[in-house]
């Protein structure tokens, strides 16, 4: 197999898992694809991307915190969430959605059901293991690119070693509850958590995948 077609196979085989099992991973397996994800450019090689990778135990504990924490707390986020999803991009985050809602069985108007599986975000989706990743407030949005390249590589490097993952925003939007825990630094923005683990086949939050527009829909060639 050519390097292009094991790189096509890797992408095409990672997905966004909301069900784990209870099995951690190994530290020397995260280390290992840290390790891989710490080469992916970034400007003026300046890594800004700093991680706290969480034990089995410590996840646990911070699920638990996270969770009751959101009951009553507001969000508040370091970084703004997206103002809005207008056209093509509310289209696909709507069919994303209920592709989720679907396989769990949450149906239309079940607003009780479906808050409940929006809480699952906040109990990690069950994760054995969770990373924090924060990014330098001075350097800014380009801070926050090569953070976002840094979060692909982790995930396509841990996929590689057959362990699942799900990026999260809903963790940041509760920037000061993680910052206070964690003694994050002020001069840091949390940009956003990895659930990892062993992906859980039997759970139903597992049994879509989410589709990829069309080249001609975002490639113009000129």
């Amino acid at each position: 197999m050519s390097q292009s077609e094991t790189f096509a196979e890797l992408l095409g085989a990672r997905f966004s898992c909301r069900g784990f099992l209870p099995d951690p991973v190994p530290r020397e397996i995260v280390n290992s694809a840290l390790g891989d994800a710490q080469k992916v450019p970034s400007w003026c090689n300046s890594q800004p991307w700093q991680v706290i990778a969480l034990s089995q135990a410590e996840t646990a504990d911070f699920a638990s915190a996270l969770y009751a924490h959101v009951a009553s707390a507001a969000h508040q986020s370091d970084i703004p969430f997206p103002a809005r999803y207008e056209g093509i991009y509310k289209d696909r985050r709507s069919i994303c959605g209920w592709q989720l809602y679907d396989a769990v069985g949450v149906q239309k108007g079940e607003r009780a059901a479906s808050g409940q599986q929006m809480r699952e975000n906040f109990r990690l989706f069950g994760a054995p293991n969770f990373l924090l990743i924060t990014t330098p407030k001075a350097l800014g949005t380009y801070g926050v690119l090569d953070c976002g390249a840094y979060v692909t590589g982790v995930l396509l490097a841990l996929q590689a070693r057959g362990v699942a993952s799900c990026a999260m925003a809903s963790v940041a939007g509760f920037a000061p509850f993680v910052r206070a825990r964690y003694g994050i630094a002020e001069d840091r923005d949390l940009l956003c958590g990895i659930a990892l683990g062993y992906a859980d086949p039997d759970h139903p939050a597992n049994q879509f995948r989410t589709d990829r527009a069309p080249m001609d829909e975002v490639v113009d060639w000129r």
